[in-house]
């Protein structure tokens, strides 16, 4: 019996070993699989996070392709106090006229020399640039030597009348000689100072010669040196150019233009102009009808609107607004015509904001502006604080660039 219940203890010790060892199985069996689960869910979550991360990356490219892009939403809108209006019909005409970008007046200098005289040196060279009043060539004059001599004669001869004026006051102060004398010598000393003075201004206007005439030729504006028409041993006559200097920085845009539109372009109009370095917005800055003597054709100038015109001697066109009315021409409120970078837009609603767009501005009246090009009539468009897009729009760049 003992043995036996030996035997029954081993036999349910072993079924116990064995129920937990299958126990044990099962448990790392569930766990084995609770790990691979993880592990999975891990991998599916990090590719998740990255297709996240894809996407949020392609978002920004869109972005950033949609230039002039300003994202608001109705909310937003309307807490700004933006008024989102339609375009209204009717406008102006628009003329297309060429022209070139030329040397304003006061840009050109042919310097010339104020006296005749042997060229000594030559101070500069063609390309050089060159400040206002200095030097371009050394020349010297036997005519500038007699200025300067009479310059200084004057001067001695008013010293002397001015000396002998003393003298009589003095004089007629002690009763010597009659105040009518002394009263003379002052008139003579008047005369001589007149004098010294009138010879100081026409040696000055020589070019302010030494005493032994050397006198220096100077530019009268600043800019570069386009040519040099003197060489050193050379002769030099009165009015003859030594010269010539040009000033690249102050251009215009010039356009000739039929007789009939002086009377349609009025100085302050808006043009678009279209160079070989972009387009861009102008102001007529003066109308002249019949300036081109040859052809009779009106000469209209105009200057860019924050753009940098291209060198002088540039192709370029325009379009300006003529007087004549237009059926289904376009027009908006002023207020909604926006400048930004140098061009003339309007924001135009789209879906999820406002883009801006690039227009062609004419005539303003009665707090309109005429919109020549750049819509066709079925937008809608932010009028009251547009200003607030462009400032939004400002900011982004800025953001972005930084």
């Amino acid at each position: 019996m003992r043995k036996r219940a030996t035997n029954k203890t081993l036999l349910i010790g072993g079924v116990a070993a064995l129920v937990v060892l299958g126990g044990g199985g099962l448990y790392f069996a569930t766990q084995g699989g609770g790990s691979s689960s993880s592990a999975a869910e891990g991998q599916a979550g990090a590719e998740g996070e990255e297709d996240g991360h894809a996407e949020g990356e392609a978002g920004h490219a869109d972005e950033a392709e949609r230039e002039g892009f300003v994202e608001l939403t109705a909310a937003q809108i309307q807490a700004a106090g933006i008024a989102v209006v339609s375009v209204s019909r009717g406008g102006g005409a628009e003329t297309r006229l060429s022209g070139r970008v030329e040397p304003m007046v006061d840009a050109r200098a042919s310097v010339a020399a104020s006296v005749g005289g042997r060229v000594e040196r030559v101070l500069v060279a063609p390309g050089q640039s060159v400040r206002v009043g200095q030097p371009l060539v050394a020349l010297v004059s036997g005519d500038a030597a007699s200025l300067r001599a009479e310059a200084d004669a004057a001067q001695a001869a008013y010293v002397a009348a001015e000396q002998a004026h003393g003298r009589d006051e003095e004089l007629a102060d002690q009763g010597v000689i009659a105040r009518r004398e002394a009263e003379v010598s002052h008139a003579e000393a008047l005369s001589a100072q007149a004098n010294a003075r009138a010879a100081r201004a026409r040696a000055s206007a020589a070019g302010a010669p030494n005493a032994a005439g050397r006198l220096s030729v100077t530019s009268p504006i600043s800019g570069v040196v386009t040519s040099v028409q003197a060489g050193p041993g050379g002769f030099v006559a009165q009015g003859g150019v030594v010269a010539e200097v040009t000033n690249p920085q102050r251009v215009e845009l010039v356009f000739n233009a039929p007789p009939t539109l002086a009377s349609e372009v009025r100085v302050g109009a808006t043009m678009r102009v279209t160079s070989p370095s972009g387009e861009f917005d102008a102001v007529v800055t003066g109308v002249a009808a019949g300036a081109a003597l040859d052809s009779g054709a009106t000469v209209i100038r105009a200057r860019p609107s924050g753009a940098t015109l291209p060198p002088a001697g540039s192709a370029v066109t325009g379009a300006v607004v003529t007087g004549q009315a237009v059926a289904g021409g376009l027009t908006v409120p002023s207020e909604a015509v926006q400048t930004v970078d140098g061009n003339t837009v309007v924001f135009v609603q789209v879906e999820g904001g406002f883009q801006a767009t690039p227009v062609l501005a004419g005539r303003q009246a009665s707090g309109r502006t005429e919109i020549l090009r750049g819509l066709t009539g079925d937008e809608r468009i932010a009028g009251t604080n547009a200003f607030l897009l462009k400032a939004e729009l400002a900011k982004g760049e800025a953001e972005h660039g930084h």
